[in-house]
């Protein structure tokens, strides 16, 4: 009696079907490892990088002596050590917070309103915060102290939000084209309001210092400025980590998102104040700083996929190295003089934004 053959199996085939799993992932932690030694790398450069310029070993030195006088012989003078410590560290440490912050808030908006187009800026998210800053600035509103200026932030941030998610809904349906136009004309009609306070003011050092800050910037960056920012930043990208199955669901729309359990309307509303937090605090220490939001998301989705359990950790990276590469740029490519960060971010992000457009109006 003839058996039937069964076909032979290689080791090496069976070998393959055992790693394929495991590539993706190491893939992916490859990725996330270069990523944090390019933002190690782009720290580093901005600490060092400056009037006075430093050998990044010296960097390292004097970081590493704070932490324990026994890591480091001490070689610098105490005036490079406060250049260091008291001057750029904070600075660049805010660059990292408000680029993490800004990228991670962009992914998150691209995956609530299924629109790879989102972006804080774009969808007046930004310009709300910059109103309600301004606002507090120009008026000297000190209502609730240190406080005041990300609690106004924060509210202008929501405002401006839940506006243009009503104004792009129409028939409970909301197309690209216009959350794109709602969000822009927003962003606008907040500009000039922003405007009209700076104009208006009886303090010209206030009004130049809010005219100054609504073009984006990082200068003056102290310890005390830092630590808000920081924690937000820091509690709303771990609340996005841990909500990243929902943001998935909705990436396959409303419909299938609420077929597998999820409350799409209470999840968007909850996730709007989380992201207008975020928002409204890192502008409120940054001023209005644009496309980081947009950029970083697709150069990730590029990279690792859209997953937001990968993503999310690797947006974080990217863009906190981009934004303390483009602070210094910023510092100087016209030195002693300092451009806006934000103007270097759209000049970047606005040929890009058009892009994708081209691409999205090509498909």
């Amino acid at each position: 009696m003839t058996g039937v053959a069964r076909p032979r199996v290689s080791g090496d085939r069976v070998k393959a079907a055992r790693d394929a799993p495991r590539r993706p992932r190491t893939r992916y932690l490859l990725v996330v490892v270069l990523l944090a030694a390019l933002a190690l790398a782009a720290a580093t450069a901005g600490i060092a990088v400056g009037s006075v310029r430093l050998p990044p070993d010296q960097v390292w030195g004097i970081l590493l002596h704070r932490l324990h006088p026994a890591l480091a012989d001490v070689d610098w003078t105490p005036a490079r050590e406060t250049i260091v410590v008291d001057v750029r560290l904070p600075r660049v440490l805010l660059c990292a917070v408000v680029g993490a912050g800004l990228s991670v808030c962009g992914m998150a908006l691209q995956a609530i309103v299924r629109n790879p187009l989102a972006d804080p800026m774009l969808l007046g998210v930004s310009s709300g915060a910059t109103v309600g800053a301004v606002t507090v600035v120009v008026l000297h509103v000190r209502w609730f102290g240190m406080f005041s200026l990300p609690l106004a932030a924060f509210t202008g941030a929501l405002l401006a939000l839940v506006m243009v998610f009503f104004l792009a809904r129409a028939g409970g349906r909301m197309t690209t084209v216009r959350l794109v136009l709602a969000g822009v004309a927003m962003a606008e009609v907040l500009s000039a309001v922003a405007s009209y306070l700076v104009l208006t003011s009886d303090d010209p050092h206030g009004a130049e210092a809010a005219m100054r800050w609504m073009l984006g910037g990082l200068a003056g960056t102290t310890w005390t400025v830092l630590w808000i920012p920081a924690a937000a930043v820091l509690t709303g990208t771990a609340v996005l980590l841990g909500l990243s199955r929902s943001l998935n669901l909705l990436l396959s729309g409303e419909e299938a998102a609420a077929a597998l359990g999820l409350e799409v309307h209470r999840f968007r509303a909850a996730l709007f104040v989380l992201i207008a937090l975020m928002i409204g605090t890192v502008v409120a220490v940054s001023g209005s700083i644009g496309f980081v939001g947009l950029i970083m998301p697709h150069v990730v989705r590029f990279l690792v996929g859209a997953d937001h359990r990968r993503a999310l950790p690797a947006v974080a990276l990217l863009g906190a190295a981009f934004l303390i590469l483009a602070d210094l740029a910023a510092r100087t490519l016209i030195s002693p003089e300092e451009i806006p960060v934000g103007i270097l971010t759209a000049l970047v992000g606005g040929p890009f934004f058009l892009f994708l457009m081209r691409r999205r109006a090509a498909r």
